[in-house]
Protein backbone atom coordinates (compact mmCIF):
# COMPACT_ATOMS: atom_id res chain seq x y z
CA UNK A 1 0.00 0.00 0.00
CA UNK A 2 1.40 3.37 -1.03
CA UNK A 3 0.13 6.35 0.97
CA UNK A 4 0.09 9.95 -0.18
CA UNK A 5 -1.14 13.16 1.42
CA UNK A 6 -2.77 15.99 -0.53
CA UNK A 7 -1.12 19.39 -0.34
CA UNK A 8 -4.54 21.04 -0.37
CA UNK A 9 -4.47 20.86 3.45
CA UNK A 10 -1.29 22.98 3.30
CA UNK A 11 -2.76 26.06 1.65
CA UNK A 12 -1.00 28.26 4.23
CA UNK A 13 2.40 26.84 3.25
CA UNK A 14 4.65 26.97 0.21
CA UNK A 15 4.79 23.81 -1.87
CA UNK A 16 8.40 23.30 -0.84
CA UNK A 17 7.55 23.42 2.89
CA UNK A 18 4.50 21.21 2.28
CA UNK A 19 6.66 18.51 0.70
CA UNK A 20 9.13 18.62 3.59
CA UNK A 21 6.35 18.36 6.17
CA UNK A 22 4.50 15.49 4.46
CA UNK A 23 7.78 13.63 4.03
CA UNK A 24 8.64 14.06 7.72
CA UNK A 25 5.40 12.30 8.68
CA UNK A 26 6.33 9.25 6.61
CA UNK A 27 4.15 9.40 3.50
CA UNK A 28 5.48 8.01 0.22
CA UNK A 29 4.14 10.84 -1.94
CA UNK A 30 2.21 14.08 -2.18
CA UNK A 31 -0.84 14.85 -4.25
CA UNK A 32 0.01 18.19 -5.87
CA UNK A 33 -2.72 20.84 -5.76
CA UNK A 34 -2.84 22.70 -9.10
CA UNK A 35 -4.01 25.90 -7.45
CA UNK A 36 -2.50 28.78 -5.52
CA UNK A 37 -0.24 28.83 -3.61
CA UNK A 38 1.22 25.52 -4.86
CA UNK A 39 1.10 24.81 -8.58
CA UNK A 40 -1.49 26.79 -10.55
CA UNK A 41 -0.34 26.13 -14.13
CA UNK A 42 1.36 27.03 -16.32
CA UNK A 43 4.45 27.02 -14.10
CA UNK A 44 7.85 28.41 -15.01
CA UNK A 45 10.67 25.98 -15.72
CA UNK A 46 12.36 27.28 -12.56
CA UNK A 47 9.32 26.43 -10.41
CA UNK A 48 9.03 22.95 -11.89
CA UNK A 49 12.72 22.37 -11.21
CA UNK A 50 12.26 23.59 -7.62
CA UNK A 51 9.42 21.11 -7.02
CA UNK A 52 11.44 18.26 -8.54
CA UNK A 53 14.49 19.17 -6.44
CA UNK A 54 12.59 19.19 -3.14
CA UNK A 55 10.85 15.93 -4.03
CA UNK A 56 14.19 14.30 -4.82
CA UNK A 57 15.82 15.62 -1.65
CA UNK A 58 13.01 14.12 0.41
CA UNK A 59 12.70 10.90 -1.65
CA UNK A 60 9.08 11.71 -2.45
CA UNK A 61 6.86 11.07 -5.48
CA UNK A 62 3.68 12.72 -6.77
CA UNK A 63 0.60 10.50 -6.61
CA UNK A 64 -1.73 12.67 -8.68
CA UNK A 65 -2.24 16.24 -9.85
CA UNK A 66 -5.37 17.72 -8.27
CA UNK A 67 -6.96 19.98 -10.88
CA UNK A 68 -10.29 20.21 -9.05
CA UNK A 69 -10.00 23.50 -7.12
CA UNK A 70 -9.62 26.87 -8.85
CA UNK A 71 -9.30 29.40 -6.03
CA UNK A 72 -6.71 31.23 -8.15
CA UNK A 73 -9.64 32.30 -10.36
CA UNK A 74 -12.72 31.96 -8.15
CA UNK A 75 -13.31 29.13 -5.64
CA UNK A 76 -13.26 25.35 -5.14
CA UNK A 77 -15.85 24.71 -7.89
CA UNK A 78 -15.83 27.73 -10.20
CA UNK A 79 -15.32 28.27 -13.01
CA UNK A 80 -16.79 24.83 -13.68
CA UNK A 81 -17.18 22.69 -16.78
CA UNK A 82 -20.86 23.65 -16.98
CA UNK A 83 -20.88 27.42 -16.54
CA UNK A 84 -23.59 29.07 -18.64
CA UNK A 85 -20.99 31.53 -19.89
CA UNK A 86 -18.72 30.04 -22.58
CA UNK A 87 -15.76 32.22 -21.57
CA UNK A 88 -15.92 30.88 -18.02
CA UNK A 89 -16.18 27.28 -19.26
CA UNK A 90 -13.14 27.90 -21.43
CA UNK A 91 -11.13 28.91 -18.35
CA UNK A 92 -11.84 25.49 -16.80
CA UNK A 93 -11.02 23.71 -20.06
CA UNK A 94 -7.74 25.57 -20.52
CA UNK A 95 -6.80 25.03 -16.87
CA UNK A 96 -7.29 21.30 -17.28
CA UNK A 97 -5.15 21.26 -20.41
CA UNK A 98 -2.41 23.08 -18.49
CA UNK A 99 -2.71 20.57 -15.62
CA UNK A 100 -2.26 17.66 -18.05
CA UNK A 101 0.80 19.28 -19.61
CA UNK A 102 2.24 19.93 -16.14
CA UNK A 103 1.64 16.30 -15.19
CA UNK A 104 3.62 15.22 -18.24
CA UNK A 105 6.52 17.50 -17.28
CA UNK A 106 6.52 16.10 -13.74
CA UNK A 107 6.20 12.48 -14.85
CA UNK A 108 2.73 12.02 -13.31
CA UNK A 109 0.15 9.80 -15.01
CA UNK A 110 -3.15 11.21 -13.66
CA UNK A 111 -4.98 14.50 -13.17
CA UNK A 112 -8.24 14.64 -11.19
CA UNK A 113 -11.03 17.10 -11.91
CA UNK A 114 -14.49 18.05 -10.69
CA UNK A 115 -17.50 16.05 -11.98
CA UNK A 116 -19.04 18.88 -13.99
CA UNK A 117 -19.80 21.39 -11.25
CA UNK A 118 -22.89 22.86 -9.54
CA UNK A 119 -25.97 22.91 -11.82
CA UNK A 120 -27.05 26.46 -10.84
CA UNK A 121 -30.32 26.42 -12.80
CA UNK A 122 -29.28 24.05 -15.58
CA UNK A 123 -31.08 20.73 -16.02
CA UNK A 124 -28.98 17.61 -15.47
CA UNK A 125 -29.22 16.86 -19.20
CA UNK A 126 -27.93 20.33 -20.12
CA UNK A 127 -25.11 20.00 -17.62
CA UNK A 128 -24.06 16.60 -18.90
CA UNK A 129 -23.92 17.86 -22.49
CA UNK A 130 -21.71 20.80 -21.52
CA UNK A 131 -19.43 18.52 -19.48
CA UNK A 132 -19.24 16.00 -22.33
CA UNK A 133 -18.35 18.71 -24.84
CA UNK A 134 -15.70 20.17 -22.54
CA UNK A 135 -14.04 16.82 -21.92
CA UNK A 136 -13.89 16.14 -25.64
CA UNK A 137 -11.81 19.29 -26.04
CA UNK A 138 -9.35 17.99 -23.45
CA UNK A 139 -9.08 14.32 -24.42
CA UNK A 140 -6.69 14.96 -27.36
CA UNK A 141 -4.31 16.74 -24.96
CA UNK A 142 -4.53 13.80 -22.54
CA UNK A 143 -3.80 11.35 -25.34
CA UNK A 144 -0.86 13.41 -26.62
CA UNK A 145 0.70 13.57 -23.15
CA UNK A 146 -0.25 10.02 -22.11
CA UNK A 147 -1.96 11.36 -18.98
CA UNK A 148 -5.35 10.13 -17.75
CA UNK A 149 -8.03 12.63 -16.65
CA UNK A 150 -9.98 11.36 -13.63
CA UNK A 151 -13.54 12.43 -12.83
CA UNK A 152 -14.22 12.72 -9.08
CA UNK A 153 -17.96 12.41 -8.22
CA UNK A 154 -18.92 14.73 -5.35
CA UNK A 155 -22.12 15.44 -3.39
CA UNK A 156 -23.99 18.46 -4.70
CA UNK A 157 -22.29 18.54 -8.10
CA UNK A 158 -23.41 17.29 -11.52
CA UNK A 159 -22.21 13.71 -11.03
CA UNK A 160 -22.66 12.61 -7.41
CA UNK A 161 -23.01 8.83 -7.44
CA UNK A 162 -21.85 5.64 -9.13
CA UNK A 163 -24.90 5.23 -11.38
CA UNK A 164 -24.48 8.72 -12.80
CA UNK A 165 -20.77 8.09 -13.29
CA UNK A 166 -21.27 4.78 -15.12
CA UNK A 167 -23.98 6.23 -17.36
CA UNK A 168 -21.74 9.15 -18.29
CA UNK A 169 -18.71 6.96 -18.90
CA UNK A 170 -20.67 4.81 -21.35
CA UNK A 171 -20.46 7.73 -23.80
CA UNK A 172 -16.67 7.58 -24.06
CA UNK A 173 -14.42 5.22 -25.96
CA UNK A 174 -11.03 6.21 -24.61
CA UNK A 175 -8.68 4.95 -21.91
CA UNK A 176 -7.77 8.54 -21.03
CA UNK A 177 -10.89 9.22 -18.93
CA UNK A 178 -11.18 7.42 -15.59
CA UNK A 179 -12.24 7.71 -11.96
CA UNK A 180 -10.74 9.33 -8.91
CA UNK A 181 -12.56 7.21 -6.30
CA UNK A 182 -13.27 9.42 -3.28
CA UNK A 183 -14.27 7.14 -0.41
CA UNK A 184 -16.01 9.84 1.63
CA UNK A 185 -17.90 11.33 -1.29
CA UNK A 186 -19.60 8.04 -2.17
CA UNK A 187 -20.44 7.48 1.51
CA UNK A 188 -22.06 10.93 1.67
CA UNK A 189 -24.55 10.02 -1.08
CA UNK A 190 -25.59 6.78 0.63
CA UNK A 191 -23.34 4.26 -1.10
CA UNK A 192 -21.06 1.58 0.42
CA UNK A 193 -17.49 2.43 -0.58
CA UNK A 194 -16.18 -1.07 0.21
CA UNK A 195 -18.66 -2.66 -2.20
CA UNK A 196 -18.37 0.08 -4.80
CA UNK A 197 -14.59 -0.32 -5.09
CA UNK A 198 -15.15 -3.76 -6.60
CA UNK A 199 -17.96 -2.53 -8.90
CA UNK A 200 -15.87 0.35 -10.23
CA UNK A 201 -12.48 -1.38 -10.17
CA UNK A 202 -11.97 -1.10 -13.94
CA UNK A 203 -12.27 2.70 -13.78
CA UNK A 204 -10.22 3.46 -10.64
CA UNK A 205 -6.83 5.06 -11.28
CA UNK A 206 -6.44 6.99 -8.03
CA UNK A 207 -8.12 6.99 -4.60
CA UNK A 208 -8.94 9.78 -2.16
CA UNK A 209 -9.56 8.70 1.42
CA UNK A 210 -11.04 10.53 4.39
CA UNK A 211 -13.65 9.78 7.05
CA UNK A 212 -17.21 11.16 7.26
CA UNK A 213 -19.54 11.66 10.23
CA UNK A 214 -22.68 9.57 10.80
CA UNK A 215 -24.78 12.47 9.45
CA UNK A 216 -23.09 11.89 6.04
CA UNK A 217 -22.45 15.63 5.85
CA UNK A 218 -19.79 16.38 3.24
CA UNK A 219 -17.04 17.39 5.64
CA UNK A 220 -13.71 15.59 5.39
CA UNK A 221 -12.56 14.14 8.73
CA UNK A 222 -9.32 12.51 9.81
CA UNK A 223 -9.60 8.71 9.38
CA UNK A 224 -10.97 7.30 12.65
CA UNK A 225 -12.98 10.44 13.45
CA UNK A 226 -16.05 9.31 11.48
CA UNK A 227 -18.11 6.17 10.94
CA UNK A 228 -16.90 4.71 7.62
CA UNK A 229 -15.64 1.15 8.08
CA UNK A 230 -12.20 1.93 6.66
CA UNK A 231 -10.86 -1.55 7.42
CA UNK A 232 -13.38 -2.95 4.94
CA UNK A 233 -12.43 -0.22 2.48
CA UNK A 234 -8.74 -1.14 2.65
CA UNK A 235 -9.59 -4.84 2.33
CA UNK A 236 -11.63 -4.09 -0.81
CA UNK A 237 -8.75 -2.07 -2.24
CA UNK A 238 -6.46 -5.02 -1.60
CA UNK A 239 -8.95 -7.43 -3.18
CA UNK A 240 -8.96 -5.58 -6.53
CA UNK A 241 -5.14 -5.66 -6.55
CA UNK A 242 -4.94 -1.86 -6.70
CA UNK A 243 -1.29 -0.81 -6.97
CA UNK A 244 -1.42 2.98 -7.20
CA UNK A 245 -1.45 5.57 -4.43
CA UNK A 246 -4.14 6.16 -1.83
CA UNK A 247 -4.17 9.88 -1.06
CA UNK A 248 -5.44 11.16 2.28
CA UNK A 249 -7.38 14.35 1.53
CA UNK A 250 -7.97 16.59 4.56
CA UNK A 251 -8.25 20.10 3.11
CA UNK A 252 -10.34 21.48 6.05
CA UNK A 253 -7.35 21.06 8.43
CA UNK A 254 -5.60 24.25 7.43
CA UNK A 255 -4.62 25.22 10.97
CA UNK A 256 -2.39 22.20 11.57
CA UNK A 257 -2.11 19.94 8.52
CA UNK A 258 0.96 18.12 9.82
CA UNK A 259 -0.90 16.94 12.91
CA UNK A 260 -3.80 15.80 10.71
CA UNK A 261 -1.37 13.92 8.47
CA UNK A 262 0.25 12.26 11.49
CA UNK A 263 -3.04 11.24 13.08
CA UNK A 264 -4.29 9.80 9.79
CA UNK A 265 -1.11 7.79 9.37
CA UNK A 266 -1.29 6.47 12.95
CA UNK A 267 -4.90 5.40 12.51
CA UNK A 268 -4.19 3.56 9.27
CA UNK A 269 -1.27 1.72 10.84
CA UNK A 270 -3.50 0.75 13.77
CA UNK A 271 -5.74 -1.21 11.38
CA UNK A 272 -3.01 -3.85 10.90
CA UNK A 273 -3.78 -4.12 7.22
CA UNK A 274 -2.87 -7.16 5.19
Amino acid sequence: MKLSFSTNAYRNYSIEDSIRSISSVGYDAIELMCDTPHAFPPLSAEKIDSIKKILQENQMKISNLNGFMMCAVNDFHHPSWIEKNQKERNIRIQHTKYCIELASKLGVKTVSTEPGGPLLGLSEKEGLELFYDGLNEVIPVAEKNNVKLLIEPEPGLLIENSSQFLNFMSRFNTKYIGLNFDVGHFFCVGERPDKLIKTLADFISHIHLEDIAESREHKHLIPGHGVIDLKKVFDAISDINYKNYITIELYPYLDNPENAAKEAMQFIHSLNLK
